[in-house]
């Protein structure tokens, strides 16, 4: 839109059937999404408009809720779902609170995708050859890059804790601070966007994959989630001594019930299941542990005015909105209904059948359309278009054969 047109306050209006667009760009059928296929009105969030500081023209970029044109949120939203979760914690006077962590790779221009992606060539005119996780001196090679990120993310109001080198070959991480969870999904959303952008700029390619490489570790988007009262601001996961609560207790049931039903919310794409099959620091269940990354949830050690639930399920190609929207409805399921959690874990440890999650999508999807939890916290019309969709996906991905077929199948007999 003209900036003209949106500083008159015209309306933007977008087809229904698109917020269930698949991501090779078709559309399941149209009863998904209304056989009229009518327009939703898109309504800017006045607190994010932002001039893209990466472009050389002048451009902004607004965040914007999808409406019924009667007024009323669209339950095929993303955005519009977190909000809803986020009003039901209201509702008791609680307020969640969630940090993201989001791993991501940057690879040099990938042209022919039956190429694996590579390292691009650093400063010192080298590949990184993946000898560089955790050190402070890693992505020098890679300084102009970084450097115009931080400026970006300045320039759009995003605040980082840390920024680090992770394990993978030129693989990256940035912890968002804490804070509201929509607004903490918005900076996810622009952080991710942001990211691509300036890498073309620099003739770079960032991938947000959750597996871009074989025999190397994927990429995750972890949620730290508490809850505050909103009277009070005080950590409700805590008492007056310092020791857990109940509420504590009853938001890690939750979570544990809704896991194995919302994998494919957490986990929503094929390649999603490559990190998770490989489980170092990528664990595929539901078991709960105090500061072992073996486990899916997590408690981090902190101070009991910080004890927070660490959701480390989902990848960095999870949608934030939907992904953080999941997992704290799973939660308040949890409180609302007062789920006992099972006994922590510690050290090395075997899952349980009951705590086990799907190893696939084809399996994830199943278990979503099983769901009578899912139907009942994110509505019949949002499950069913999702499923459509991602459905569609499965279906083109199995349409291909791929080269370790060709390579070690064509010699059977």
């Amino acid at each position: 839109m003209t900036a003209e047109g949106f500083l008159e306050g015209r309306r933007l209006q977008l087809a229904r059937g698109v917020l269930l667009q698949c991501i090779m760009g078709g559309y399941p059928a149209a009863r998904f999404y209304g056989s009229d296929d009518g327009d939703l009105a898109l309504i800017a969030e006045p607190t994010q408009i932002h001039r893209l500081p990466w472009s050389d023209d002048p451009r902004a970029l607004a965040i914007c809720d999808a409406d019924e044109l009667t007024g009323e949120s669209s339950n095929l939203s993303t955005r519009g779902q977190l909000k809803k979760v986020i009003a039901r914690y209201a509702a008791r006077g609680l307020a969640p609170v969630v940090a993201t962590e989001l791993e991501f790779f940057v690879f040099a221009p990938n042209t022919d995708p039956t190429q694996a992606f590579r390292p691009p060539v650093g400063l010192d005119g080298r590949r990184e050859d993946g000898q560089s996780a955790f050190s402070v001196s890693s992505n020098n090679g890679l300084r102009p890059f970084f450097n115009e990120v931080y400026k970006c993310m300045a320039a759009l109001g995003l605040p980082r804790d840390t920024f680090m080198h992770e394990m993978g070959v030129s693989q990256f991480e940035i912890n968002l601070l804490h804070g509201d969870p929509l607004l903490l999904a918005d900076q996810t959303f622009l952080f991710k966007h942001l990211l691509k952008e300036v890498a073309l700029k620099h003739g770079l390619t960032v991938v947000c994959m959750a597996k871009p490489l074989a025999h190397t570790p994927g990429s995750s988007m972890h949620i730290h989630q508490s809850i505050v009262d909103s009277n009070s601001g005080k950590n409700v996961f805590s008492d007056e001594q310092g020791e857990p609560t109940a509420m504590f207790r009853h938001f890690i049931g939750g979570q544990q019930a809704g896991m194995a039903d919302f994998t494919a919310l957490f986990a929503p794409n094929v390649n999603s299941y490559q990190r998770l099959c490989h489980p170092y620091a990528s664990p595929n269940n539901a078991c709960w542990s105090h500061d072992n990354r073996a486990a899916g949830l997590r408690i981090p050690a902190s101070s009991t005015v910080a004890r927070r639930v660490e959701n480390r399920l989902p990848g960095a190609d999870a949608n934030p909105y939907l992904a953080i929207a999941a997992s704290l409805a799973a939660g308040l399921h949890g409180i609302e209904h007062e789920l006992e959690p099972s006994e922590a874990i510690q050290g090395e440890f075997e899952v349980p059948d009951n705590l086990s999650l799907p190893c696939t999508l084809h399996a994830a999807l199943e278990r979503l359309k099983r769901s009578q939890l899912a139907r009942e916290l994110f509505g019949q019309e949002f499950i069913e278009g999702y499923i459509a969709s991602k459905t569609m996906e499965l279906t083109s991905f199995f349409d291909e054969i791929t080269p370790w077929e060709r390579r070690v199948l064509a010699a059977q007999a």
